[in-house]
């Protein structure tokens, strides 16, 4: 008779997801991730005009402040977004995840005396007063541990991202140009510097949760796709060249980086997303 492997159910109270939630929302308010401390300190030394050295520099302040004194990095300390891959051999004791998720961004924004951003009904408009509820996407993953990521979205640039439903005919030229569109119609609204986030294929929703998702990859991390890597180098350039600079007032440095995701799609289209957001791209990991 066959053996069979049984894997061992990992038990994870649902008091450690809410702690570890609390924690990130307060850090990633007050403190750059290290991959977006490294780029924006390589903006720093490329930008090329005063003015935008200016802009730069005092932005670098406002972040050394803020560390320092726990300052939030931003006013608009954003919406929570948070990714969590579940492992399968996860089991969660003590109630309902999605509860534990909140209560853990309730916590982080009370105790961390945060900016309550998030209304109970888009018409209605009541602020919930604890910046709840989170915006949770969920992937079940092979394995017994949980991988969360938080990331407040400020709504300056979340405004100015933008969905193209192109034809397969646009190809490549029609994703750049998507691209460049959205960079340009954002100008200085997005607060820039900015970081890009790409989602091409899947559909409509799939490519905008790319596109979000894109935002939170490590900046030294390449993808594994050799055309993908091309384009961002490609657009991150030709960003760079539109002269919004930091702030919106002119110069070199316009975005820090463009991150693309790609998705099989259906034969009849080509769905692009793009997801801004502003210098500070808050995002933090934590491994459970």
């Amino acid at each position: 008779m066959q053996n069979l492997q049984v894997n061992k159910v990992r038990n994870i109270p649902l008091s450690e997801i809410t702690n570890t939630i609390k924690d990130m929302c307060i850090e990633a308010n007050h403190f750059l991730s290290n991959d977006m401390e490294e780029v924006f300190q390589q903006s720093v030394e490329g930008e090329k005009s005063p003015l935008g050295r200016l802009v730069l520099n005092q932005l670098k302040e406002n972040l050394e402040i803020a560390g320092n004194d726990m300052i939030p990095i931003c006013q608009d300390t954003g919406m929570a977004v948070i990714f969590m891959k579940v492992g399968q051999e996860v089991h969660f004791e003590g109630g309902s995840l999605a509860d534990a998720i909140n209560e853990g961004v309730r916590q982080g924004y009370t105790e961390g005396y945060l900016r309550k951003s998030v209304v109970k009904d888009p018409i209605d408009r009541i602020n919930t007063k604890d910046n709840t509820p989170a915006v949770v996407h969920y992937e079940i993953v092979e394995g017994d541990k949980v991988e969360i990521t938080v990331a407040p979205k400020g709504f300056g640039s979340e405004n100015m991202s933008r969905v193209f439903m192109l034809k397969p005919a646009d190809g490549i030229e029609g994703v750049k140009e998507a691209i460049l569109t959205a960079v340009k119609d954002a100008g200085p609204n997005a607060c820039p510097p900015m970081v890009v986030g790409v989602g091409i294929g899947g559909t409509f929703e799939k490519c905008a949760l790319m596109a979000k998702h894109a935002l939170t990859r490590n900046l030294n991390e390449k993808p594994s796709k050799e055309y993908v890597r091309n384009l961002e180098t490609e657009m991150l350039e030709k960003i760079n060249h539109l002269g919004i600079g930091p702030g919106g007032l002119g110069g070199t440095i316009t975005a820090m980086a463009v991150n693309i995701e790609t998705y099989p799609t259906h034969i009849a289209g080509l769905p692009v997303a793009i997801n801004i957001c502003c210098h500070v791209n808050r995002h933090i990991h934590r491994t459970i």
